[in-house]
């Protein structure tokens, strides 16, 4: 019976292959947009894991955490111990900013009692500063942006907390003058919950951890996490702090490359090393919800608020080719293709045919899925334990699929209805007063 079965999967195989108007439709998918990128992310691996010797930090910049805090409630003080407790020498200014403090005042109360719990610790310094009417997360960033000391700004969430060596491995970066900013590596804290949170944990390693340390390798980093980034405090002044609208990381990622073209030495970094722990939705509709903001957030992006700011000019070719491919076309207009192409293979082609061009298709990306999960393990995860999650690998190129899909929808959600001002990230009437693009 399992022979028979195998006979037949074959036989369709065969079909498939020998169908040339299919393979015209696949091929450009595969060939043009996933396997260069898969190679760029692993030759950036492994240039990164051949790095030339660091001589050790002689000079301890002082650090400004950014801590942006809605409804966090007492876990704000998990977030404030890890921060305070990170094995850094230098001086470090902890600014917890409370958004909406009238309406939180759980949050507020318990960022007090961390204050008064660490007063005495030397080189720590928490602020706690309440907003009392509620402006958004870009607001609270800028708020901390404009008291902060340090010589280096970080821009965290009030949700996360934090390896012990965070700061240390950031600062190493900032060792180069020339690094203007870093990302840090977001890993998911509630990845045992169930198998949704298990297909984000994955994602995290290899589209987050393992991409963006490939990525920034070769000068292309596309994003720094708003929930975990640093920049030289001086910089993002100039640069104007953050924007108003959402997806305030991407666009101020895209503003610092403007930035750094002026000053060719510049360059966005990202270490791999650095950290932080954060819950993901452990529900399909929260999973769902989140991805239509941040995907209509690139359309947003990309094709209004920064259109006219995306050339070789502004962000030098190398930068403007991956931003254009992997930014635009890979994930904007691929998703789309993928779902017209799935509805054309199932209106036009019998039932035979369609599952076993999808064993196929599946077969490639599960063997792509294993080569990066292969190179990140040993290369770059710093947890014994991540090998656990090789026995998940087998579901996670049926959720990239679906993703694709939810990304689709999300780009005509966000044509026809501007979702993006839709967003939990700040009230509407910041988003609505916003400029319109």
């Amino acid at each position: 019976m399992l022979q028979d079965s195998f006979a037949v999967l074959g036989y369709l195989y065969l079909m498939v292959i020998h169908n040339h108007e299919l393979w015209l439709l696949l091929f450009p998918m595969l060939l043009l947009f996933e396997l260069p990128l898969y190679l760029l992310v692993l030759t950036g691996i492994f240039r990164w894991s051949y790095p030339t010797p660091i001589p050790p930090l002689k000079h301890y910049p002082s650090l400004s955490f950014i801590v942006t805090c809605y409804s966090e409630g007492d876990d704000i003080a998990i977030t404030i111990d890890t921060l305070v407790e990170q094995l850094y020498p230098g001086q470090i200014e902890i600014l917890v900013i409370i958004d909406g403090a009238s309406q939180n005042k759980e949050t507020y109360l318990a960022a007090l009692r961390s204050k008064h719990k660490y007063r005495a610790i030397k080189q720590r310094e928490i602020i706690v500063i309440p907003k009392w009417q509620r402006g958004g997360r870009v607001s609270s960033c800028n708020a901390g942006l404009a008291i902060a000391k340090g010589e280096v700004v970080f821009s965290l969430d009030g949700d996360s907390s934090f390896d012990n060596d965070m700061a240390l491995e950031m600062a190493k970066h900032f060792k180069n003058p020339n690094t203007i900013a870093c990302g840090g590596a977001l890993r998911v804290r509630n990845h045992r919950t169930n198998i949704i949170t298990r297909m984000q944990s994955i994602e995290y390693m290899l589209s987050m951890q393992a991409g963006k340390t490939g990525m920034a390798n070769w000068g292309v980093l596309n994003n720094i996490s708003g929930a975990f980034g640093a920049f030289k405090t001086g910089i993002v002044k100039q640069a104007g702090g953050w924007d108003t609208h959402t997806a305030e990381d991407l666009d101020i990622t895209i503003r610092l490359k403007q930035y750094k073209m002026r000053y060719r030495n510049h360059q966005i970094d990202f270490a791999p090393h650095a950290v932080g722990h954060t819950d993901v939705p452990d529900t399909l509709k929260g999973l769902v919800m989140q991805r239509l903001r941040w995907d209509g957030d690139l359309l947003f992006l990309f094709f209004r608020k920064h259109r006219q700011s995306l050339t070789p000019a502004l962000l030098g070719w190398g930068n403007f080719v991956f931003m254009l491919v992997y930014g635009v076309v890979q994930n904007i207009l691929l998703p789309l293709v993928v779902a017209g192409y799935t509805a054309f293979i199932v209106i036009k082609y019998p039932l035979s045919i369609v599952a076993a061009l999808t064993m196929m298709l599946y077969s490639a990306y599960l063997f792509f899925s294993l080569l990066l999960f292969t190179v990140y393990y040993f290369l770059i995860s710093e947890r014994k334990e991540d090998w656990r999650s090789v026995v998940w690998l087998p579901l996670y190129p049926v959720y990239q699929y679906f993703m694709r899909l939810v990304t689709a929808f999300a780009m005509i959600n966000e044509v026809i209805r501007r979702s993006h001002e839709e967003s939990s990230m700040a009230p509407w009437w910041v988003l609505r007063r916003g400029k319109k693009f």
